[in-house]
């Protein structure tokens, strides 16, 4: 605490009262991101909505397909027809705004994040924004690895044990696609989020806010926040997927201590000479010279979706 205490003195408040910068100004500057930001993404939305359709028949690949890496392919698994209803009107319609929508987020993601860091700059000493770059692109990077590995792993795993354990207890599967979307986007979400935890811990320790030995120590504590995060981030109540959310959580929170331990900010180095300056002795007469001391260097139907273009079930 003392850490951040003075990080947030000598890089935030005093700049900030260095340059006399008045809360309006603040504001005007936040509106400015803000329009910018809301711009983009408007912008984006239109383009992917055109294309809601087909991103509706992917996000529904992983219902009834498992991903195999080894072979860089889908496979169809074991799990009968799972028919897809709509229960309002409207539903079929706003399920396609949701899909587009997110998959504007996820492209507009960069300059989303470059608006953001922006915003922020003021509060920061020149040598801390030199991370602009590298924050916008290793922050986008994470979040589209987040978002494919919940794709390509953790969707199909988790919606084949659910939807096998309720064929198992004798029930006939029925969707609604408004659920199924909102099931499957919030995951996509959820986990793009998760995979910022290491740059998130990696840019603190840069900052001088948190060190690596402080994060091993609090390593308990850090699981434990794992499964409370994931209770409350899950959109169901079982603790199945609350496992599959809470454990990746915990192994990048171990690789973000790595990366502190890496990039995190150096203490400065003490000399272990003490420096001695440099003095010149002028002889007498002819034949006189100076001498200096030297410093040290410094499932089959109708009803099935199998992957688009891909080969049939």
């Amino acid at each position: 605490m003392n850490k951040l205490n003075q990080w947030l003195q000598d890089s935030v408040f005093k700049p900030l009262e260095d340059k006399k910068m008045p809360v309006m100004e603040h504001l005007v500057e936040f509106q400015v991101r803000l329009t910018r930001a809301v711009i983009a993404l408007a912008v984006v939305f239109m383009g992917t909505f055109l294309y809601a359709d087909a991103l509706v028949k992917w996000l529904r690949v992983p219902l009834q397909n498992m991903f195999v890496p080894s072979q860089l392919t889908w496979e169809p698994t074991d799990l009968p027809t799972v028919p897809f209803v709509f229960l309002a009107p409207a539903e079929a319609l706003w399920q396609n705004v949701k899909v587009a929508g997110l998959c504007a987020i996820v492209l507009a993601m960069p300059y989303l994040l470059y608006e953001i860091w922006r915003f922020v700059v003021p509060g920061l000493h020149a040598q801390e924004r030199r991370f602009v770059g590298p924050f916008v692109c290793v922050s986008a990077a994470a979040f589209y690895a987040g978002a494919g590995f919940s794709f390509f792993f953790v969707l199909p795993f988790a919606l084949n044990f659910l939807i096998s354990y309720g064929v198992n207890a004798g029930f006939a599967p029925q969707i609604s696609i408004a659920q199924y979307v909102g099931f499957a986007l919030w995951f996509l979400m959820v986990f793009g989020l998760i995979f910022e935890v290491p740059l998130a811990l990696t840019l603190m320790a840069k900052l001088g806010w948190v060190d690596a030995p402080f994060l091993i120590q609090y390593w308990k504590w850090a699981l434990l926040g794992s499964f409370v995060i994931a209770a409350i981030l899950t959109p169901t109540p079982d603790p199945f997927n609350q496992t599959l959310m809470a454990g990746p959580m915990f192994l990048l929170y171990w690789v973000g201590i790595f990366g502190a331990k890496v990039f995190g900010k150096k203490p400065a180095a003490e000399s272990d000479q003490p420096s001695v300056p440099t003095t010149a002795m002028a002889g007498a007469g002819v034949g006189g010279s100076a001498a200096g001391v030297a410093m040290p260097n410094s499932s089959t139907g109708e009803d099935y979706v199998g992957v688009p273009g891909g080969r049939p079930r």
